[in-house]
């Protein structure tokens, strides 16, 4: 039953939300849509807390429904909806990244959020939809959490800004950028963002966020509206108070940490004497409270005792982790063709980062077939990233791609995706896999510049070389003082408030993806992320360019070749054949895989160029239209008492006519040719059922007899 309904015009549409009973049982739940698009969403919150647990146990869910868009899709013989796509998985990260921030410090019940696309227009994306559906569970339910946020999609088409553009806008458009955002004494706080873009520039993604903020705010009051008429109470949370074991570690630690800290060595990971420290204090609390397990109170305090001192340094004494200024890069390394067989290879080393990246050529035949609730069609560019746990110097199970491994796989591709060329100039599929062999901080970064390293060592000609970086950000909430950072490493993505990638090219950015650990950053610090990131991109596109300044002239000897030309699409059908046989035969004779698009484009796939070649001439010889006043060498396949059938090309012949040998007049055409003679002949006429009529005079035919 629907209890209440709430409209608000955004841009030129309205977004309506839905207050029912369908999910009564839930913490809070709502229906959002936009246009015929609908997102059913919950909250949901444990009863008891999970203390035992050194992190905050969020889980975000966002489900497609082949139903929601009218299909049953699967196999024959799997209907049912399974493991999520990756585009769900994708949309799961960004409402977690959104949402996270806002709860309580310290807050440790599990909370699930659980988004259901139950329709889907197929012109509305559910992605922002979800967003504000997850913000208003929450919000109107009796979860502790400090929103609600807005979010919006902005896109560019035709030099005009345009607020969730559709499908078929976004297609057009120069950039796709989402915003989510919260109010904080009437001023604007952005606190996620994801865009994709073909290489547009810090001043553009500037003026879009200027351009969504009366939208963010808007839908902000919306929801604020909503939660006062509901009128729902939050429960209690009352954050931990210091404990009697509080006294003993700092007794313990005196100035032993901030020492560890302060002095650390240029370049170390894990801060190693702090790490020391750590184990120590545990040690101590165990021996003094035995049986107690008193120990486990250690961490959380401990990490946040690093957290006040790192950030202490880098406002109060300019001091990093590592040593580093401010906006200090790394030691940057980057090598290419390390592996013998594959098509192209590639390292990248910022600082104690390393990722290999591994780049595979394939046919048309070798693209990933998308058949998804919103998406379908094939993918020629893929980039995958992986994240073993020895990259962390730790151990781990071995289980398939995780979230994490899925959204920093997809980072990197969005990123270089504009960077791709045509398939009519380059018929490849292009497959790049991502080692992260060693983690220090934004791995997803260094994978774009390794993909970048191995497509130009494969001789991939991309339109630009692209590349990568990490912009962090340490700020005292209570001061209001911070300071922006160029390429954080791991202590400062822990213990620091934002991560902040940045990719892209000489030209302009190409991806961005945010997310922080406070309420959200005002327009001074995103402005200021952005122009740092570009000082170090183009740092970095220095090293790239030395390493290797273009792409590769030629491809690997390993790698296939591929030749592609187009036919009447009309004749496609003469080259597959009767149940594809003709097709069967060509790809079994030639050892080459063929592939054939509904518009007559051919692609001719196989590690042997002159059975490449080979497969070609026979393909265009079957589909070519003979003209009038063309000349071809033929072979007398017949010889009828009226005239000889003549082979032009495979699958082509013609009629002479016993009077179009020779200016004289004959009794039989034995008298002049013999059948599987080489005669030349030439095309004097095509009558309107598509029969050649041919002359050997005109073409200067000499009898042998």
């Amino acid at each position: 039953m629907i209890k209440d309904t709430f409209e608000l015009p955004i841009g030129d549409k309205t977004l309506k939300i839905q207050m029912t009973n369908w999910a009564e049982q839930a913490s809070g739940s709502c229906l959002v849509s936009l246009g015929e698009t609908v997102v059913m969403t919950t909250a949901m919150m444990s009863e008891k807390n999970t203390d035992d647990k050194d992190f905050f146990p969020l889980s975000v869910d966002y489900e497609e429904k082949f139903y929601a868009a009218g299909k049953i899709l699967g196999s024959r013989f799997l209907k049912r909806e399974s493991r999520p796509s990756d585009e769900a998985i994708l949309l799961s990260r960004m409402i977690d990244r959104a949402v996270r921030p806002l709860f309580p410090i310290d807050f440790k019940k599990e909370i699930q959020i659980i988004a259901t696309c139950v329709s889907f227009d197929g012109e509305n994306d559910p992605d922002i939809i979800s967003m504000i559906a997850g913000s208003l569970a929450l919000a109107i339910s009796n979860i502790p959490w400090n929103g609600p946020l807005a979010a919006v999609k902005v896109g560019k088409v035709d030099g005009k800004f345009v607020l969730n553009p559709t499908y078929k806008e976004r297609d057009a458009s120069q950039f796709e950028l989402t915003l989510s955002a919260i109010e904080h004494e009437g001023e604007i706080l952005i606190n996620m963002i994801e865009m994709g873009a073909r290489e547009v520039s810090e001043e553009q993604v500037m003026e879009a966020y200027e351009f969504a903020k009366k939208a963010l705010m808007q839908i902000i009051d919306f929801q604020k509206t909503i939660v006062a008429k509901v009128g729902v109470k939050k429960a209690e949370f009352n954050p931990a108070v210091e404990s009697e074991i509080h006294k003993d570690i700092t007794e313990f630690l005196g100035q032993k940490l901030d020492d560890a800290i302060t002095n650390a060595k240029p370049g170390e990971k894990n801060l190693g004497e702090a790490e020391a420290l750590r184990y120590e204090l545990a040690a101590y609390i165990k021996e003094k409270y035995p049986n107690q397990q008193k120990e486990k109170q250690v961490l959380p305090f401990f990490e946040k005792e690093m957290e006040r001192i790192i950030i202490r340094n880098i406002l109060e004494k300019n001091q990093r982790p590592d040593g580093r200024k401010s906006d200090e890069i790394r030691n940057l390394v980057a090598e290419i063709a390390l592996l013998p067989r594959t098509h192209g290879s590639a390292m990248f080393h910022r600082g104690l980062t390393k990722v290999l990246s591994i780049l595979t050529l394939g046919g048309p035949g070798d693209q990933q077939l998308l058949d998804g609730m919103e998406i379908e069609g094939k993918k020629r560019f893929m980039h995958h990233y992986n994240f073993p746990p020895f990259s962390t110097g730790e151990t781990g199970f071995m289980r398939g791609p995780k979230r994490r491994e899925i959204g920093h796989g997809h980072l990197a591709e969005k990123a270089l995706l504009p960077l791709i060329p045509d398939p009519k100039e380059f018929p490849y599929t292009i497959r790049i896999v991502s080692e992260a062999l060693s983690s220090n901080g934004s791995t997803s970064m260094a994978s774009v510049c390794a993909a970048t390293l191995a497509l130009m060592d494969a001789g991939v000609p991309i339109k630009s070389p692209a590349a990568g970086i990490s912009i962090g950000l340490a700020k005292d909430e209570v001061s209001g003082k911070y300071k922006v950072l160029t390429d954080i490493q791991g202590p400062e993505d822990h213990f620091g408030d934002m991560d902040f990638k940045v990719a892209g090219t000489k030209n302009g950015i190409t991806a961005i993806q945010m997310d922080i650990k406070i309420n959200g950053i005002n327009k001074d610090i995103l402005k200021e992320a952005l122009e740092k990131a570009k000082d170090a991109r183009l740092k970095i596109l220095g090293i790239i360019s030395e390493t290797i300044a273009e792409p590769r002239k030629n491809l690997s000897q390993y790698a296939p070749k591929i030749l592609s030309f187009m036919i009447n699409p009309a004749k496609i059908g003469e080259v597959v054949g009767p149940k594809g046989s003709v097709i069967n035969k060509l790809i079994e004779e030639f050892d080459v895989a063929i592939d054939i698009e509904d518009s007559g484009l051919v692609f001719i796939t196989g590690q042997n160029q002159m059975l490449v070649d080979g497969c070609v001439a026979r393909i265009k010889g079957m589909v070519k239209e003979v003209e009038v006043g063309e000349v071809f060498q033929g072979t007398v396949r017949k010889i009828m008492d009226f005239g000889a059938f003549v082979d032009l090309i495979p699958g082509q012949s013609g009629l002479v006519h016993i009077s179009k040998f020779v200016p004289n007049q004959i009794k039989s055409v034995k008298d002049v040719v013999r059948e599987g003679e080489v005669i030349p002949v030439k095309v004097i006429g095509i009558d309107e059922l598509g029969r050649i009529n041919l002359s050997a005079i005109d073409a200067g035919f000499k009898p042998k007899k």
